[in-house]
């Protein structure tokens, strides 16, 4: 088996998370990262509307322990239906 990575692990690791503005979507993407990163701090949560606040983009930083643990993270993000887009 090969470990062709460009990623030490573990790191932190930045993933963006865009959705339509809703009440629930940052709560909802917090869930979904404590299950793939137990140790995760919501503080660090970086929230930003879009112009028109029709969208919200969140930055997480995970701390990335394996590329399985990213791939399962981006898979349950891109994969649930607020999430527009996953970066």
């Amino acid at each position: 088996m090969t470990t062709d990575s460009l990623i030490e692990y573990p790191s932190d690791f930045p993933i963006k998370i865009m959705g339509a503005m809703h009440d629930e979507f940052a709560q909802t993407m917090l869930e979904l990262v404590l299950l793939h990163d137990p140790d995760f701090d919501a503080a660090k949560m970086d929230m930003r509307p879009s112009s028109k606040g029709s969208y919200l983009a969140i930055t997480v930083t995970v701390r990335a322990t394996s590329r399985e643990q990213l791939d399962n993270l981006y898979r349950a993000l891109s994969g649930h239906p607020m999430v527009k887009v996953v970066l």
